[in-house]
């Protein structure tokens, strides 16, 4: 069986990083191994540019022609296959639970199944020299530009189906979840056992439907809660107060929770109740503007990365602000990754860094 597959070339997309975390990590064990920075940022230009050829996936191999000044070259990466024991248990881990092949054929990776496989001795993802490159150009960096940008454009690949990944393991998508099936069949209905199968479509269909229920009560009526006035405060400010503590705790109780300083929290209030902005500004100070303008943008992600964005760079914050403005962007930027894990574009205006548009997860589209 040919459990080969084809991916057309990609068009143009300067800037373009995988956006999943599992993408991520792919990249992460190319870049990890590689000992010339310069032959990356090569490899991440050619991937933006258009010339990278068709791709073929297929068990433990990547291939594609790019188009180099110098000439046309073929390149390979490889991986190492799993084996049919790997297989075995791998399988036992994504049937242990529903939600991971629900995941799967949602596009996404879970965690816990790459956690799972790692502590039964199953290496799912690559890590650091577990990616080997076969080239035709005279580089003798391991990778050389070219296995680097058809790396970059496979983590392009996994970001929409995960299954590209696990045919680099070794196994199509039809043939996982044929074994699959087989396995919960074989769980299903063990030797002896007497399973219901159901009841024809045809026969349920011609069956006289059973009486409806008796529909419940009624709720009880409640009172609207009152609010009393309470000295020294506006009228509706105890009202808002009640109303914006209920908000909060639900979001406290809903997501994860992200430290406001008194600042950040003036910010949410100004910014959820545009009437009293007034008021806030009164009593934390006139640039409150900037901070509102950030939690409508991204909340508290977006700003927690505003109050950073005075702040010397994370390495990964660097590394994308000096790719943005080789590509040509303004020199006056900074861009920050929020805690949800998207990035927070930001100019200088005024003396001060403002934000300058939604936050996006890929750093050069946020710009």
């Amino acid at each position: 069986m040919n459990t080969a597959r084809g991916f057309a070339a990609f068009p143009p997309r300067p800037g373009r990083r995988g956006r999943s975390w599992w993408a991520r990590a792919f990249v992460a064990a190319m870049e990890d191994t590689a000992l010339d920075a310069v032959l990356l940022r090569r490899g991440r230009r050619f991937a933006g540019s258009g010339r990278v050829g068709p791709i073929t996936i297929s068990p433990g191999r990547i291939s594609a022609v790019v188009e180099d000044p110098d000439g046309i070259v073929e390149v390979t990466v490889h991986l190492t296959q799993l084996t049919d024991a790997d297989w075995d248990r791998l399988l036992d881990q994504v049937g242990a639970e529903a939600g991971h092949l629900a995941a799967l054929l949602d596009g996404e990776v879970p965690r816990a199944l790459v956690h799972s496989a790692d502590a039964v001795g199953v290496p799912l993802l690559p890590t650091i020299g577990d990616l080997e490159s076969d080239c035709d150009c005279p580089d003798i960096g391991d990778p050389c530009q070219h296995a680097a940008a058809l790396c970059y454009q496979t983590a392009w690949l996994l970001d929409d189906d995960p299954f590209v990944l696990l045919l680099l393991r070794g196994r199509a998508t039809d043939e996982l979840l044929e074994a699959l099936g087989t396995r919960r069949t074989r769980t299903a209905e063990p030797a002896g056992s007497t399973v219901e199968r159901g009841v024809p479509a045809t026969e349920a269909y011609a069956a006289v439907p059973a009486p409806l229920p008796p529909a419940p009560p009624d709720p009880p009526r409640t009172q609207a809660l009152v609010v009393p006035e309470a000295p020294g405060l506006p009228p509706d400010a105890l009202a808002l107060l009640a109303a914006d503590a209920a908000v909060r705790a639900r979001e406290l109780l809903t997501a994860p929770a992200v430290p406001l300083t008194e600042r950040a929290d003036a910010a949410r209030w100004a910014a959820l109740h545009p009437g009293t902005a007034q008021r806030v500004a009164a009593s934390a100070g006139p640039d409150i503007a900037v901070a509102v303008r950030a939690w409508e943008l991204g909340g508290a992600a977006g700003q927690d990365a505003l109050e950073r964005a005075g702040n010397d760079p994370a390495p990964e914050e660097a590394a994308a602000e000096a790719e943005l403005l080789a590509a040509g962007a303004e020199s006056e930027i900074r861009i920050r990754r929020g805690v949800d894990g998207r990035w927070y574009p930001f100019h200088w205006v005024d003396g001060r860094w403002w934000p300058a548009g939604p936050p996006d997860q890929d750093p050069a589209a946020a710009l």
